[in-house]
């Protein structure tokens, strides 16, 4: 997956996340979901991330491990087991797997 498809799937992904966002309250107005149906709603985007990050990371056809973003997502687990906020985790898993790829 070059860089052009991951971006393209990223940028999917957040518009998904804001489609399901705006669409909820037009459709059901005031009623309120069943709290089951809001998480699995909370959950779909981190879900679909987390995919992509592990196509990514295993490679085309899961037969090469990148290693830069293996880094990155090893920061990333560190930041959030820190209990670093989510935007912290994500601009550091980014600046790490940038740095890797630099010195590589």
């Amino acid at each position: 997956m070059n860089t052009a498809h991951m971006w393209a799937a990223i940028a999917s992904v957040a518009l998904l996340g804001f489609a399901l966002k705006a669409v909820g309250p037009a459709v059901f107005g005031d009623t309120e979901l069943p709290p089951r149906a809001r998480s699995v709603m909370a959950l779909m985007a981190p879900a679909l991330l987390a995919g992509f990050v592990m196509v990514d990371l295993a490679g085309p056809g899961w037969s090469a491990l990148d290693l830069t973003v293996a880094g990155g997502v090893a920061a990333g687990i560190a930041l959030r087991l820190c209990k670093a906020p989510l935007p912290v985790v994500m601009v550091g898993a980014a600046v790490v797997t940038a740095l890797l790829r630099w010195a590589h």
